[in-house]
């Protein structure tokens, strides 16, 4: 597979990471949610991310779940390895794995002591040194997780400084006025590089009515994201719109703090996607209350879709 480059756009869906009830990795559950994922038509996939539970994962555990990714793959689209660590070590270290097993970029998050926009540029002029100029990396901003605010101005000056830097995830929240100004930095003679954005489609249609590239985040029904940008990517904002307007009460539900990853995990063994919605320990159980409420959202979006078909 080809390295990840400034020309990436689409949709590189967040995958979680299936386990059994016993806690265990479910192999052929990556299998089966990786196949559909591509069969909807996704650009990319992302693992071992925020939501993909990497934290939960033994350092084999992780080998062993980049692998069978990769191989599930076979190399049809580019996989994304989330990276982000304390120790600058074990970030290398994992990255040089995910590299040699055919990824073709890592994610990179600000550790959450940095403070200053000297701290947050020495931090990532550390790590595109330590990864050296042939691993290529995305910036992720998360400033809502990880407690770390990034300038616009400081981003500008990380790209300027660092080609092997080709992609911005950008999960600023608010943060539309962040991709307007760096694709006005571009605009200008600027690098640009790829953005795409997070925080579970929110706000995906103005995203990319200010130049996003694409998305880059976790839902349920990523067939969604998947035509909203490309909608938006031939200019037909006003589709984009009414299909997102469609999942939008879904999304709303599935993005409560703490519990957005049960409620994925739980509609897509709902969907056959995944056979458990197991998350590993420790991690929340859906109550009967929640689970009866999301079966009335997915009633009610399957009826908008269907008058949309209709339309």
């Amino acid at each position: 597979m080809s390295k990840l480059t400034e020309s990436a756009k689409g949709v590189y869906v967040i995958a979680p990471t299936p386990f059994d009830d016993g806690g265990a990795i479910d192999d052929g559950s990556i299998d089966t949610m990786v196949e559909f994922f591509l069969s909807a038509g996704a650009d990319g996939l992302t693992i071992m991310g925020m939501m993909g539970e990497a934290e939960k994962l033994t350092q084999d555990e992780s080998v062993a779940v980049m692998t069978r990714v990769m191989a599930a793959v076979a190399d049809r689209v580019p996989v994304i390895v989330g990276v982000s660590s304390p120790g600058l070590a074990s970030l290398v270290g994992l990255s040089r794995t995910a590299m040699d097993l055919g990824a073709a970029g890592v994610m990179v998050a600000p550790t959450p002591a940095l403070r200053t926009d000297a701290q947050i540029k020495g931090y990532f002029a550390t790590v595109a040194d330590s990864l050296g100029p042939d691993t290529p990396f995305v910036l992720q901003d998360f400033p809502l997780a990880t407690g770390v605010r990034i300038d616009a101005s400081v981003i500008i000056d990380i790209i300027h400084d660092h080609p092997s830097c080709v992609m911005l995830k950008h999960e600023d929240w608010p943060g539309l006025s962040k991709i307007s100004a760096l694709r006005k930095a571009s605009d200008v003679g600027g690098r640009r590089i790829s953005i795409l954005c997070g925080n579970s489609g929110l706000f995906l249609p103005e995203e990319m009515a200010r130049g996003a590239d694409g998305a880059m985040t976790g839902f349920a029904f990523p067939e969604m994201m998947i035509g909203v940008c490309r909608h938006a990517q031939a200019g037909d904002h006003d589709k984009a719109r009414d299909l997102f307007d469609a999942y939008l009460p879904l999304i709303r539900y599935e993005s409560q703090p703490g519990l957005g990853l049960a409620l994925r995990k739980h509609v897509l063994a709902h969907r056959g996607i995944i056979a458990n919605a197991a998350l590993r320990r420790p991690g929340p159980k859906l109550a009967p209350q929640d689970i009866a409420e999301i079966d009335t959202l997915m009633d009610r979006q399957a009826k908008r879709l269907a008058a949309l078909d209709a339309a």
